[in-house]
């Protein structure tokens, strides 16, 4: 009978560790966002794919973390995450001559506040639509984010209309 006896133990000693490695796979500390990727046609998957490898490395102070699904088209900073989404579809807001808008070293932006109480810009007169959401904890930044964003912009994604 003392011959079960350590075998019991190892038998409990290996489920325990086994419950212990799922719960720590299942949780993370590293609380990544998620974004829906667009998808834009040939030419519009090319112009962001060149504006992801000119994006900045900080956005107002704050690192890269990028949501998943990982993509090109996608790009995230902080956490909670400022957004980007390259390739989204013109907003139907664009059509109302009375929506708020603001340049912000000369890339023109809509803006559009979310129920959530997040802010989403979506550029305006380039040759694809660029989507940025700040999250509602991070509105006090400002424009800060756009700042940030405006010269990787400018740089791939050329102004005009978006086909």
């Amino acid at each position: 009978m003392n011959s079960l006896r350590p075998r019991h133990r190892s038998v409990l000693g290996l489920s325990v560790l086994a419950l212990l490695i799922t719960v720590a796979g299942c949780s993370s500390a590293d609380d990544s966002a998620s974004a829906a990727v667009p998808s834009p046609g040939a030419k519009g998957t090319g112009l962001c794919r060149n504006l992801d490898k000119v994006l900045p490395s900080e956005v107002d102070g704050r690192g890269r973390r990028d949501p998943e699904p990982a993509s090109a088209l996608t790009a995230g900073w902080g956490n909670p995450a400022i957004i980007l989404r390259c390739g989204v579809v013109r907003p139907a807001k664009m059509n109302d001559p009375e929506a708020d808008g603001v340049e912000v070293n000369g890339v023109g932006w809509l803006l559009q506040r979310q129920d959530d109480g997040s802010f989403r810009f979506t550029t305006t007169l380039r040759k694809a639509y660029v989507e940025v959401t700040i999250p509602k904890d991070r509105t006090g930044d400002g424009l800060a984010p756009l700042v940030d964003l405006a010269k990787a912009v400018k740089k791939a994604i050329p102004a005009g209309i978006a086909d």
